[in-house]
């Protein structure tokens, strides 16, 4: 498994500069027919010969992805291509050739034979591709499959608004409020600890194999212990409710760092780091991804609404100033008086101005 993973980011980083010398000589790029071609001769050259060794499908899939890469990067969808490093992202998908026994649970792949898993669910529909990946030193696989679903209809007729934050992950426009695990701050310190550590091991030497694994074993709990959060949180949010209003939020201008130039430096450059690290601790964006699916399949419905002025406008009469939030945490409305947590507040704006009638 880590040969064919290690064939396929070299056939990715190969074709990549193939793609950039091509596009220097020419101003043109190689599609994907082209680099299948060029993939034939890669396996006949005898410094290339050992990519025979894999399946050629999977080394044809990387060719599709890197022709996706580059369309998405033309369509404004994506950053350019880069290259592959080793030991970060090790995969290979089979689109076919593979047989899947769940009964005994075990899948065949070819030129690798019958491997044994540990099954999370049933598999339903018609399996189409499997994806095999490697993280934290344990292999995974992901079966993409094609089942015919009937169109759902929500059992629920509520309608939520949701406004994001820090110290409070979701406060909803009923009053209630979700905290944030803070996966990440809560493991930082030790984090750091191992990562000094790292810096002073010999590279690519045994301890320093064995203590990279620990780190990213470390990373791995990070991140499990946030998607299963905003699974939990998601899921119980899509059933209770069928319309679900948040704001577009930008992670990439809200994490901007601001230490500025030599020129023209920052200011408050280690609070906003701080704040930074925060904001991409809590997963806006994946629990936004979540949340749309997630309504799709039940039937339910999400709006997004543009964030501008949701937090200083007045739930009660309206007006919109900035001093209406005194405290980050505390609304008073300097028209008429009114006050609520200003979470709360800017959740019920939310849902005011994705459903306004």
């Amino acid at each position: 498994m880590r040969r064919f993973a290690g064939c396929c980011r070299f056939v990715w980083n190969k074709a990549l500069v193939l793609e950039k010398q091509t596009y220097e000589a020419d101003g043109k790029r190689l599609c994907y027919y082209a680099l299948a071609g060029k993939l034939k001769d890669w396996k006949k050259e005898e410094e290339t010969a050992f990519l025979s060794e894999a399946p050629s499908q999977i080394l044809q899939q990387v060719l599709k992805d890197l022709d996706r890469a580059y369309k998405n990067f033309f369509a404004f969808r994506a950053g350019f291509p880069r290259f592959k490093k080793k030991g970060v992202h090790n995969a290979f998908r089979y689109p076919q050739g593979f047989k899947l026994d769940e009964g005994n649970s075990r899948i065949f792949f070819p030129k690798i034979g019958w491997v044994r898993y540990r099954n999370s669910r049933r598999v339903k529909g018609t399996p189409k591709q499997v994806t095999v990946s490697l993280s934290a030193g344990k292999w995974y696989i992901s079966v993409q499959t094609e089942r015919e679903e009937p169109n759902p209809v929500h059992p629920s007729q509520s309608r939520v608004g949701i406004d994001m934050g820090v110290a409070r992950f979701a406060t909803f426009s009923d009053g209630n409020h979700v905290k944030s695990p803070h996966s990440f701050r809560k493991y930082e310190k030790k984090l750091a600890v191992l990562q000094r550590k790292l810096s002073k091991r010999t590279k690519f030497s045994s301890n320093w194999q064995k203590l990279r694994e620990r780190i990213q074993r470390l990373h791995r709990k990070i991140a499990a212990v946030r998607n299963d959060f905003l699974h939990k949180t998601t899921t119980t949010v899509c059933k209770n409710h069928a319309v679900v209003v948040i704001e577009d939020l930008k992670v990439r201008n809200m994490s901007r760092s601001a230490s500025g130039t030599m020129d023209a430096p920052g200011r408050n450059v280690r609070a906003k780091a701080g704040l930074n690290k925060s904001i991409l601790d809590q997963g806006w964006f994946e629990f936004r991804r979540q949340l749309a699916y997630k309504l799709t399949w039940l039937g339910g419905t999400l709006f997004v609404v543009p964030p501008q002025h949701t937090s200083q406008t007045c739930s009660h009469c309206g007006c919109v100033d900035r001093q209406n939030r005194p405290m980050q945490a505390k609304f008073k409305c300097v028209a008429c008086g009114f006050e609520l947590n200003a979470d709360h507040n800017a959740a019920v704006n939310i849902l005011r101005q994705g459903m306004p009638y």
